[in-house]
């Protein structure tokens, strides 16, 4: 006999049970955790936020999909900290496993976001009245790169900035710097006084003696052209040496 076809009234409708299991399934874990994440975020406890939680918040963006806490913690066993994984060279980042093109292009984007931020704070206003700004910006720009770079801060009669430029680009222990080309630049941008500042990549800030005589040659040069150095600010990943604070000058 054949066999009776179910009532489509009374029987259950072909691939109804299916659908209701898969309706019932539980949401990924990972989907409550990233809504908590950026309703903390959101109702202001940002400075709360442990340094890998705020790193997932900008791996959301390129990774949709799945748990980055593990990719988080990871970043930052391996770069050391929050900003040292933002300064990380894209090379360098795309290595980690898990870490795309895309989320690198992230990070590189937040970096260069935190230093017009930082550097905002110190172009309108005496740089003098304003100290600790610059020296975060300093910071911000320059503490945590892979290799020496000689800045310059060109400052008119009141001190305000009138230019902030990469002089030289170095190794990773050593930045030619050419009081010639210092002195010829500051002319041209009719420059009153100057901030030096370079970075270590060692992360210890402490001057060298190289850094020192440097910085006295500078300093004699400039005095007859009526330019002051107001200070050589070196920084780095444990922290900044004034010059001027160290009556170095």
């Amino acid at each position: 006999m054949p066999s009776a076809k179910p009532d489509s009234q009374h029987g259950a409708l072909p691939g109804f049970g299916e659908a209701s299991a898969k309706k019932a399934a539980p949401a990924p874990h990972y989907l409550g955790h990233r809504e908590r994440l950026r309703t903390r975020f959101l109702e202001g406890e940002s400075d709360a936020l442990p340094d890998y939680e705020l790193l997932e918040l900008i791996l959301f963006r390129t990774l949709p999909r799945g748990d980055v806490k593990p990719l988080a913690k990871a970043l930052l066993a391996t770069f050391g900290s929050f900003a040292e994984v933002l300064a990380a060279p894209v090379e360098r980042l795309v290595e980690i496993k898990g870490v795309k093109e895309a989320t690198a292009t992230d990070f590189k984007v937040v970096e260069a976001a935190a230093r017009r931020f930082a550097k905002g704070a110190i172009t309108k206003r005496p740089v003098l009245a304003s100290w600790s700004a610059v020296v975060d910006y300093c910071r911000t720009a320059m503490a945590f790169d892979d290799r020496e770079r000689f800045r310059i801060l060109f400052l008119d009669k009141k001190n305000g900035l009138i230019a902030d430029e990469v002089q030289q680009t170095g190794t990773v222990d050593h930045t030619p710097v050419y009081p010639r080309e210092v002195m010829r630049r500051a002319l041209e941008l009719r420059a009153t006084a100057l901030i030096l500042v370079h970075n270590h990549p060692s992360g210890d800030p402490t001057p060298s003696r190289a850094d020192i005589e440097m910085t006295r040659t500078l300093v004699e040069v400039a005095r007859p052209l009526g330019i002051e150095i107001h200070d050589h600010v070196i920084v780095g990943r444990e922290g900044h040496a004034s010059f001027r604070g160290l009556k170095l000058i």
